[in-house]
């Protein structure tokens, strides 16, 4: 399995992530790998680490996703591997459920995500970004 640790999709993703059938409420799952420093693009906060700055967009978001109906159902530090391999671990795992695809894309795109898109770029070296299907809703 060949693991890909982007910042955003390709266009060709967003498209047919967001161009999927409505069905429903859904549980992203975020696999996050943080810089070892911030790198905003104007050099400010240099001496934070990608997690801290990272936690500034993590706690906007979770406002944003309160609002739309949702919530963040967990959030850790990841501390160990048990079963299987991979060159590197991620740094946290970030679970948000979101009541609906539309009410994801419009958070998404936002102008209040786009207010706060700064420190996610400054903060984050990779992620993955794992939609799941609560297995009581089919």
């Amino acid at each position: 399995m060949e693991v890909v640790n982007q910042v955003l999709p390709t266009l060709e993703r967003a498209m047919e992530f967001f161009g999927g059938a409505e069905d429903g409420r859904f549980v992203m799952v975020n696999l996050l790998k943080f810089k070892p420093w911030a790198e905003y693009e104007d050099g400010s906060d240099s001496h934070l680490t990608g997690a801290e700055v990272y936690a500034r967009y993590g706690e906007e978001v979770r406002k944003l996703v309160e609002g739309l109906g949702g919530m963040v159902r967990y959030t850790g530090a990841v501390t160990g591997l048990m079963i299987g391999e991979v060159e590197e671990l991620w740094d946290m795992v970030a679970l948000a459920e979101y009541p609906s695809l539309e009410a994801f894309r419009t958070m998404a795109m936002s102008p209040a995500m786009h207010a706060i898109e700064h420190h996610r770029k400054a903060g984050l070296a990779g992620q993955l970004n794992i939609r799941t299907k609560p297995r009581d809703e089919g």
